[in-house]
């Protein structure tokens, strides 16, 4: 007679009289056919989870160049150096001549209102265009926009005559329409005068920048933290195990460490009158909004040139315009793939194709050692003055981050520290270029905070039936000496 399988038995398992493994007494494996088994036995199962794209993660830049430092503030604030000499660019049209004497009107920088030039201060003229054409005049006269004379260093000081030391005339390419470029030289003062009038006073150079607040939630309900599954799973922090949940919470974990960082490098401030400030939203400025900003940007680096012939042209244009800023000696590149083998192949042009890029270079930076510096990936090499050290940049490789995008090719940051002035310490400091300030005191360090809620996972902090792990972080970046870094964007 026949069994009843209504019961206790479900309806897919049907017992028979025999040991046998048949069809119609096993549960499916992967449930198809209605809950019969489809085959009879397990197929070769490798239990753990392979890892074709590698170390997912692209966090670490920060990391490796700068520091994190507690701050107490909804703002920081730090004042840099302004240039330490005398000198206008561009005054295009702003030489009147009238016999010997020439009436120069400097485009002033923003937040000036009068000129720095003193009487009997001598001044070199050159025209914009050539940077060959020169001529040298004394300032006999300090004049408002009405042309009254005024006292050095009054506020409505505006122009300045001049009288030319090698000729009155000025000299050919060099007219009142050409744009002129200046800077003072010195001064000189006849037998039995007064000495210099006025003084010049440094401006002060202010910077700011906000944290913002950066969140992130997993969830997961009690029951499926019981779920035991036959796939090993493993992550980059070490995680691993046949509890699913324990590789979702560690992922989401380690995505938002990499968003603590590309956070920091792609923020932007919300700009005057836009939506964003009227929901009370501020954003924050971030390394290539700063470097944009205050900084340098080379457009088209090596360009459609073949390998290594356009790359060294481009690159001691570079190093010029170092020349120009701070002159840091140590500096690092975080390259794109593509710029990162422009490099090689500038390198390998430069010594016939044999050029061994760690082998003459200074590892100042690593403490004088070479294998720590390849520990971290870099190559190094020296161009003029300046020692390079150059490593990949993940983050503009990736395909779900900046590999998205071809517009930022990498980034030059130098080494070492600058002095500022720091508004809260109310001292001058010394600090990296480049670094985090994150929102820390006494009763609450907001780093990066994680916390369990719900009723699971040992967290007894609601009726809810489920674990909720809180991730939350505020902070921001600081660029400091944002002339010395240089953005390579693509052309």
């Amino acid at each position: 007679m026949g069994f009843n399988t209504s019961g206790s038995f479900p309806a897919s398992i049907v017992p028979a009289q025999n040991r046998m493994a048949l069809s119609s007494n096993y549960l499916a494996f992967d449930g198809a056919g209605g809950g019969t088994f489809a085959q009879q036995y397990l197929p070769e199962l490798y239990e753990a989870e392979v890892e074709r794209y590698g170390n997912r993660t692209i966090g670490g830049f920060l990391r490796m160049v700068g520091a994190e430092m507690p701050m107490t503030s909804d703002q920081v604030i730090w004042s840099e150096q302004n240039r330490l000499h005398i000198a206008y660019k561009g005054l295009a049209g702003n030489i009147a001549t009238v016999g010997a004497i020439h009436t120069v009107t400097p485009t002033l920088p923003a937040g000036n209102t009068n000129i720095a030039v003193r009487k009997n201060q001598t001044v070199l003229l050159v025209d914009s265009a050539t940077k060959l054409v020169t001529y040298k005049v004394l300032v006999t006269r300090v004049e408002d926009a009405a042309g009254n004379e005024v006292a050095d260093g009054a506020s409505a000081a505006v122009k300045f005559e001049c009288k030319g030391y090698a000729a009155d005339a000025l000299p050919a390419g060099l007219t009142g329409t050409t744009a002129v470029d200046m800077f003072v030289y010195g001064s000189e003062f006849k037998k039995g005068t007064n000495g210099m009038e006025g003084s010049v006073e440094p401006t002060f150079k202010q910077f700011h920048n906000s944290p913002i607040i950066i969140k992130d939630k997993y969830q997961i309900n009690g029951s499926d933290t019981a779920q035991i599954g036959w796939v090993e799973v493993a992550t980059e922090d070490g995680t691993s195990g046949y509890l699913w949940y324990l590789k979702a919470e560690s992922e989401t974990r380690l995505r938002f460490e990499d968003y603590l960082e590309m956070a920091m490098v792609e923020g932007e401030l919300a700009a005057a009158g836009t939506s964003l400030i009227g929901d009370n939203y501020k954003g924050t400025e971030g390394l290539f909004a700063a470097i944009e900003e205050r900084g340098n940007v080379y457009a088209g680096f090596a360009g459609a040139a073949a390998p290594g012939a356009g790359a060294i042209s481009d690159f001691d244009e570079v190093l010029k315009n170092l020349d120009k800023q701070g002159a840091i000696e140590e500096n690092m590149l975080f390259l794109s793939r593509s710029t990162a083998l422009d490099f090689d192949d500038m390198i390998g042009a430069q010594a016939g194709g044999g050029y061994s890029s760690t082998q003459a270079v200074s590892y100042g930076l690593f403490n004088n050692e070479a294998d720590m510096a390849l520990n971290f990936g870099f190559s190094g090499f020296r161009r003029g003055s300046y020692d390079f050290y150059k490593t990949d940049w993940k983050y503009l490789n990736d395909a779900s981050t900046r590999g998205l995008v071809d517009n930022i090719d990498g980034v030059l940051v130098p080494a070492g520290t600058s002095t500022v002035y720091d508004q809260m310490l109310g001292k001058n400091i010394r600090r990296p270029f480049l670094h985090t300030r994150y929102r820390a005191s006494e009763a609450d360090d907001r780093r990066m905070k994680s916390w369990i809620t719900g009723s699971v996972g040992g967290a007894y902090t609601s009726d809810l039936d489920a674990m909720q792990v809180h991730f939350l972080s505020e902070r921001c970046l600081c660029v400091q000496a944002a002339n010395n870094f240089v953005l390579f964007k693509a052309a």
